[in-house]
């Protein structure tokens, strides 16, 4: 059964210039690069499809036809196109001009460079159960830095018992990594410009206010960033 905080969008950031997956992206934008014989991008609308999200928006830049022409095609879920041919609007305006397509309700947000791999129960569904919008504007899945494969990173936030979050700041390393996916409520881009930002302030702010929670991930979870993490994505998935 569906959870009643199920978000029926979804917005999948696609518009990177793919620089760190040269040269597999000289010729493609980076969610089509290829990982176990599915498109990065296939990996998250798959699971959205599993799990009844009817839309998706995505934006496109880096051979935008290229990606527009392999996403419009599907049934499942129905997938809409925010054009940033012209101009890259980082995440935070990237999310804004897709806004008129999004709606007025809470949607996820995923980035296109992580496969995310289910637990016991699947992730999305452990989002919306978890997500309440009256308390929240803000919930992002979270991934222990010691198993998050392809990351090699210090860590992005510290977690409370009750999810709140803080950010690495000054520390050497922190416990958890932002796995590249969360609910959003669009009330918290009110008054936001098309122009290009970066989603960090909007999260410094819903954090600052307590309206923002970490859920963290019971599954595995892959970074694909570069070539050699695709080979070694791949590997871990036959494995598995």
């Amino acid at each position: 059964m569906m959870p009643q905080g199920m978000p029926s969008t979804a917005m999948l950031l696609a518009a990177g210039l793919g620089t760190r997956m040269r040269p597999l992206t000289d010729t493609r934008p980076k969610p089509l690069v290829q990982v176990a014989g599915k498109a990065l991008i296939d990996w998250t609308l798959d699971q959205l499809a599993a799990a009844g999200v009817a839309r998706a928006v995505i934006n496109v830049h880096h051979f935008a036809p290229m990606l527009a022409k392999h996403v419009i095609t599907r049934s499942a879920p129905v997938t809409l196109v925010s054009d940033e041919s012209e101009r890259l609007l980082d995440t935070g305006g990237g999310i804004v001009k897709a806004l008129p397509l999004l709606g007025f309700e809470p949607f996820f947000v995923f980035n296109c460079d992580a496969i995310i791999r289910d637990g016991k129960t699947p992730m999305l569904n452990r989002l919306a159960d978890a997500w309440d919008p009256a308390k929240l504007d803000v919930l992002m899945l979270v991934h222990p830095r010691k198993t998050a494969h392809g990351f090699d990173g210090a860590g992005d936030f510290f977690v409370d018992a009750d999810g709140l979050m803080t950010r690495r700041g000054t520390a050497p390393d922190a416990p958890f990594v932002y796995a590249g996916a969360y609910i959003l409520h669009p009330r918290l881009l009110d008054d936001e410009p098309a122009l290009p930002f970066s989603m960090n302030k909007i999260w410094d702010r819903a954090i600052a206010a307590g309206r923002m929670r970490a859920l963290t991930h019971d599954g595995t979870w892959h970074h694909v960033g570069t070539p050699q993490a695709v080979g070694e994505t791949e590997a871990l998935l036959a494995a598995s």
